[in-house]
């Protein structure tokens, strides 16, 4: 997986899938960490299936999102079990 800085500017695109989530836009965020945790944390699931998170002009899929918010270098707070994260598969 790519390499990333969780503190970072991060843009956030939600939506069923890739066309949706683009049309309605990103939601901008102050670090990365604080999108991940907002997209894995708050959003419905359904709305995570066209996600893309842009940082520093890399594009992260719903996979990677998953994948750092269970990393030990995530820097947050979690509300979920961090061995539980993997459990809705998306797929990229």
């Amino acid at each position: 997986m790519k390499t990333i800085d969780f503190n970072a500017e991060a843009s956030l695109y939600l939506g069923r899938d890739w066309r949706t989530a683009l049309e309605q836009g990103s939601r901008r965020f102050p670090s990365a960490a604080k999108a991940i945790r907002f997209a894995l944390e708050e959003v419905p699931p359904v709305s995570l299936h066209g996600a893309r998170m842009i940082v520093d002009g890399r594009s992260y899929s719903p996979r990677d999102l998953q994948k750092l918010y269970g990393d030990r270098a995530y820097p947050l707070h979690r509300k979920a079990d961090r061995d539980a994260i993997l459990i809705e598969p998306f797929n990229d």
